[in-house]
């Protein structure tokens, strides 16, 4: 490789420092450098500066697993490329395969091997396929591995480089404050040939944490991002990210090495030839969560965590006022970052970015709806003994149900009310493939694998599937018909670009209101959304239409006058009113 540029070398020397401050600098940054472009690659002359360029209105992304949709025959790769390019081409841009990696348990996030696509799925050439035609995302799994894996298997064994990649920590030592998002015990004792040894787990006894103070894992991983990279993915996942670095005696979360090792990636990423985007999976109250895009200098994007259990209360109470009063104090993402806006994902509905946002009674009002529906609710350990709702297991479909009231006819509306509110955010929405396609709580799932997330896990049968999505009045039919036709009229719109500005409109409590306006000032959006099972109208001078221009509706066609009557809302109707058709 010929020599990497000066400025990236500095900004590398900089974060080793911060990272590894005991280490010779020069060596490890080269080793850095060498790891992410190997012979045959090299870097950018210069870093990509940040901007809003890296995503468009046209961006929207469907997550799934390698074999949500299967058949019994084909490789489920195939199958899920045949689902995108049949239904979501002209739909969705991007795609998050969660991870397809061979794995002992937590359906992919036990990784055993981190170079190999799970053979019951298909291989790099199917991802390769893929990507071909979408923007994959794949995960960075590097918090933990599986206890089975072949380097888990080698430090036990003592083996080098492994025999120092894990956590090790001492029974006595201070772990009274370290956070954790399960309730299982922290410390799992193995034995070694090096002896008895406690290794580190933050989420369960199969998945245990690496030793990210050993610069030999860091780089690990920046080889394992250029394979990604080499095979097509062009956004990069840091899954359970702020859990890396820990410390005997600290909340051992977002730590400054694990800011510092993100910065390090982001450089990395801004000087690869390929466009790269990092978003990071940090699953925790709201200012925690963005303190992940750093000083544009960290993740590309982060998920929007405290968005779905606020939009879940909205629908269920009929009011707006806690999305409202949060929506209000929201940064807009800094140039060159987005949020990542969704509902639901492979996980349940997190409830950790609720707390403060939610009072205790909401929440209670919550959790009684989701188990009224056939939801669970999943628990964590806090700091100084009981417990807190960590997360609800439940569809979002199912979820949609009915309201505080009970259930009622309206769980379709109410349901793409939800996912438009979603769509009309600044930032790039997301949606899983269960919401899309309207998938019921699968609690046989539930019972075959004794775990709580598998109800929102649904492996659909292909022949099955097709023949739901061909009978028009399914509930999978309709609601991919009128998804995929609300994504098309907003991926045409410039005022939902990720970064247009936005500004959130005082309505009625039952009204979820933005403004948005395109990047070049020419077309405004009021994205009005009715989160009640009531009829609600607005006065047009209460949103402040500029009369001169002709309002039209993008949802219903309909033309709305700045001085005409007031604009009506059926039950959990939205609309789209722009002066740019």
């Amino acid at each position: 490789m010929t020599t990497p540029p000066q400025t990236l070398r500095m900004k590398l020397a900089d974060l080793v420092g911060r990272i590894y401050p005991a280490h010779d600098c020069a060596h490890l940054v080269a080793r850095i450098v060498e790891a992410f472009w190997p012979e045959g690659s090299h870097p950018r002359r210069r870093a990509r500066m940040p901007s809003n360029r890296l995503w468009s209105a046209a961006d929207s992304m469907v997550i799934t697993y390698g074999n949500s949709i299967m058949d019994g025959q084909h490789k489920p790769l195939d199958l899920l490329n045949d689902f995108l390019h049949r239904f979501l081409a002209d739909t969705v841009s991007s795609v998050h395969i969660l991870p397809f990696f061979p794995f002992t348990s937590d359906d992919g996030f036990a990784v055993t091997d981190y170079r190999s696509v799970n053979s019951s799925l298909g291989d790099w050439s199917d991802i390769s396929r893929i990507a071909r035609d979408f923007r994959v995302m794949s995960d960075l799994v590097l918090n933990h591995v599986s206890s089975q894996s072949t380097w888990f298997n080698a430090y036990r064994q003592g083996h080098p480089p492994y025999d120092r990649f894990f956590f090790e920590a001492d029974p006595e030592d201070d772990l009274s404050t370290v956070v954790r998002p399960r309730t299982s015990p922290l410390l799992r004792e193995v034995e070694t040939a090096m002896g008895t040894r406690h290794v580190w787990c933050t989420f369960s006894h199969d998945q245990v944490d690496l030793d990210f103070r050993n610069p030999e894992v860091l780089l690990e991983f920046l080889r394992i991002m250029r394979l990604h990279v080499d095979n097509g993915i062009r956004i990069l996942r840091l899954d359970a990210v702020a859990f890396l670095w820990k410390e005997p005696g600290t909340p051992s979360i977002h730590m400054p090495q694990t800011h510092a090792i993100v910065q390090l990636m982001r450089v990395l990423c801004d000087f690869a030839v390929e466009p790269v985007v990092l978003l990071t999976e940090t699953n925790v109250p709201n200012v925690e969560n963005l303190s992940y895009f750093g000083n544009r200098n960290e993740a590309h994007a982060v998920y929007n965590f405290s968005l779905p259990p606020l939009i879940l209360h909205a629908m269920l109470s009929g009011s707006a006022r806690h999305l409202h009063r949060w929506q209000t104090t929201m940064p807009p993402a800094q140039l060159g970052g987005a949020y990542l806006n969704f509902t639901a994902s492979h996980d349940g509905i997190g409830m950790r970015p609720v707390e403060g946002l939610l009072p205790d009674e909401e929440i209670g009002a919550v959790l009684g709806a989701i188990r009224a529906f056939g939801g669970e609710v999943s628990m964590r350990t806090l700091n100084g003994g009981g417990e807190a709702p960590y997360e609800l297991n439940i569809t979002w479909f199912d979820a949609m149900k009915g309201s505080f009231a009970g259930e009622d006819g309206h769980q379709i509306e109410r349901f793409l009310c939800s996912q438009s509110i979603v769509m009309a955010l600044e930032g790039v929405p997301a949606f899983y493939i269960h919401a899309l396609l309207a998938t019921p709580n699968d609690h046989a799932g539930v019972e075959r694998t004794g775990v709580k997330r598998a109800i929102n896990r649904h492996r659909w049968d292909y022949p099955t599937l097709l023949a739901l999505l061909e009978d028009a009045d399914s509930p999978q039919a309709n609601v991919l018909r009128q998804m995929r036709r609300r994504i098309a009229i907003r991926r045409a719109q410039p005022a939902f670009h990720p970064n247009a500005t936005q500004f959130t409109l005082h309505l009625d409590h039952r009204l979820f209101g933005l403004w948005r306006q395109s990047l070049d000032r020419d077309q405004s959006i009021f994205a009005l959304h009715n989160v009640s099972a009531e009829e609600v109208s607005v006065s047009p001078m209460a949103i402040n239409l500029i009369g001169g221009e002709t309002w039209v509706d993008l949802l219903s066609g309909e033309t709305i006058s700045p001085t005409g009557p007031d604009i009506p809302f059926a039950p959990y109707q939205c609309r789209w009113i722009s002066n740019r058709g």
